[in-house]
């Protein structure tokens, strides 16, 4: 796939700004994103281009209920927020427009890309197997081990009604069918250590408080904890911790997507297109791994140290598009499972 450079992007950019009759150097930007360091993105975009970002953040669900009750009217321009179940969600509810872009198509690998290019991936996490190194000798190797009746009472996980749960079994389902996922679903319920509660930060804690011997979570909360102070999980206690990329054998390590697209009334579109092609761009890029702890969404974007600790791994090359058609099925067998 051609890699074209940051510099050719933001001069695209500037270009498209310069010839747009639309463009009058606003953005409107609905995201869901929550992270300060995402600040970073949109002050240089601004800088690059000029174009002032009017922001308006809230629920990913809320969002999209908003947009779609603003109808023609809506002043969004993009919708940025996380995880595929949500973006199809969005594309689903219509308030979402197919973009023809040729930076994009070269910068995004075709697995992070809506098939009718309504949506893009700009940043991935891993969601991976984290356990305790003191009570934990052989760890589960990959998803489908998690149900072995040799963890019964060990493993912690979030509720089913979190995104990351959805797309994570509806990813089972993608690679092993609704048979298999069925019977992983009740196993994995049949080794919990406590009710599935907190978010993933919350599932490292309890690790390190006794609770749970093994747990999931997104690479990037462990990440930014080795970067930075968090409560709960400090040097000594993530000293203790070890973690396991599943599948590297089979399907790979499961990937949660953070993502956008181009509202389906955008008043600016062009100036949408310019925003979504700078996410691609190297320097977005790498602030997304810099700031955030996350993997870049473009291949070959240098990774920071906090995120390279975790080591290479193989990701599955499942498309994710396909994977988010499946969350209807997950939910029912999360019910039929017990996973509250």
């Amino acid at each position: 796939m051609t890699s074209l450079t940051n510099k050719a992007i933001l001069a695209a950019t500037v270009s498209i700004m310069a010839t747009s009759a639309v463009a009058e150097g606003v953005l409107n930007l609905y995201s869901s994103r929550h992270y300060d360091t995402d600040e970073r993105l949109y002050s240089d975009f601004t800088e690059a281009t000029g174009i002032t970002i009017n922001r308006i953040e809230g629920n990913a669900d809320e969002l999209i209920a908003r947009m779609q009750a603003e109808g023609a009217n809506s002043p969004a321009d993009i919708l940025l927020t996380v995880d595929t179940s949500r973006l199809e969600r969005a594309k689903a509810a219509g308030i979402l427009q197919p973009v023809e872009s040729a930076v994009l198509e070269a910068r995004i690998p075709e697995a992070l890309q809506d098939d009718d290019n309504q949506w893009f991936g700009f940043s991935q996490r891993a969601r991976i197997i984290f356990y305790d190194k003191n009570d934990v000798t052989n760890p589960p190797l990959d998803y489908v081990s998690l149900a072995d009746p040799a963890y019964e009472g060990m493993v912690c996980h979030r509720s089913s009604t979190n995104v990351y749960s959805q797309t994570l079994l509806s990813a089972v389902i993608e690679n092993h069918g609704e048979e298999a996922a069925q019977a992983w679903a009740e196993g994995v319920v049949n080794n919990f250590a406590r009710a599935p509660q907190g978010g993933d930060t919350d599932q490292l804690r309890g690790l390190v408080s006794g609770e749970c011997d093994i747990s999931i979570s997104n690479t990037y909360y462990f990440a930014r904890a080795l970067r930075k102070d968090v409560d709960g999980l400090g040097a000594e206690a993530l000293a203790d911790i070890g973690w396991v990329f599943p599948a590297q054998n089979a399907e790979g390590a499961h990937m949660n997507l953070s993502g956008g697209g181009v509202a389906a009334n955008a008043p600016n579109r062009e100036n949408a297109i310019a925003f979504l092609e700078y996410l691609a761009s190297d320097q977005a890029q790498e602030y997304f791994s810099a700031g955030n702890d996350e993997y870049p969404g473009v291949p070959g974007v240098g990774l920071s140290p906090s995120v390279a600790a975790l080591g290479l791994f193989r990701p599955d090359a499942v498309d994710l598009s396909e994977v988010a058609k499946n969350v209807p099925a997950a939910q029912v067998i999360f019910n039929e499972a017990g996973w509250e």
